[in-house]
C-alpha cells in the first residue's frame, strides 16, 4: 500500500534530512519540533506511505497496486 511516488519521496527525504541536520544546530525549545518533522519526512519517504495522503485520498505513486489484484 504505497501512496508516495518517486519524486515526492526524494523531496521528503531531502527535506526530512535537512530538518534532522538543522536539529543539531537548534536551541532546546525548537529541537524537538525539528526532529519530529525531520523523522516524519524520512520515515514516510523510506516506507513510501503517508497516512495523511490516505486520509485525503491522494496518491502520487505512478503504479496503482490495487488495480492489478
Amino acid at each position: 500500500m504505497r501512496n508516495v511516488g518517486g519524486a515526492e519521496r526524494a523531496l521528503r527525504a531531502m527535506f526530512g534530512t535537512g530538518f534532522v541536520v538543522a536539529d543539531f544546530f537548534a536551541n532546546v525549545q525548537i529541537e524537538v519540533v525539528f526532529l519530529a518533522i525531520g523523522l516524519w519526512g524520512v520515515l514516510t519517504s523510506a516506507l513510501g506511505y503517508c497516512p495523511f495522503n490516505s486520509i485525503m485520498g491522494r496518491s502520487t505513486c505512478a503504479v496503482d497496486l490495487r488495480a492489478g489484484a
